[in-house]
């Protein structure tokens, strides 16, 4: 059975004491430090997820100007083939009327030298028949 008696108190007394000894030196120092890691983690946890929200806007503004480029690539080519065929069209017309130009004048050119040719022959055949009747007649 349990007496209580005069070592009880002094068992008591020096439980007591070593309660308050091993909270002053062991369990109020790791209840601080489990606080302040705690404290630390929360503030590093704010942290990351204030670097996260900045890195998706970030990146949704990298998304969104990616796009307008895009956009603005897109136009431009259209805008260049739109210049670049008018502008075709205009070198084919002035080619166009370039060959035109220079097959009627080669046209011309030929229509003037069978022209003169026919001449030239016109007054020569005559010779030619009278040379060509006097062999097959005989006469010269």
């Amino acid at each position: 059975m349990i007496d209580i008696d005069s070592t009880f108190f002094i068992q008591l007394i020096n439980f007591l004491i070593t309660v308050v000894f091993l909270n002053v030196l062991l369990i109020k120092p790791i209840r601080d430090k489990i606080k302040e890691r705690n404290t630390l983690m929360a503030s590093q946890l704010g942290s990351i997820e204030e670097f996260t929200s900045s890195a998706d806007a970030k990146l949704k503004g990298y998304e969104t100007a990616l796009d307008s480029a895009r956009q603005q690539g897109l136009e431009l080519r259209k805008q260049m083939r739109a210049e670049g065929s008018g502008e075709e069209q205009q070198i084919m017309s002035a080619v166009g009327k370039e060959v035109a130009a220079t097959m009627k004048a080669a046209q011309e050119e030929i229509a003037a030298q069978v022209a003169g040719a026919k001449k030239t022959l016109g007054a020569d055949v005559e010779k030619f028949a009278l040379k060509a009747t006097a062999k097959i007649l005989g006469q010269a």
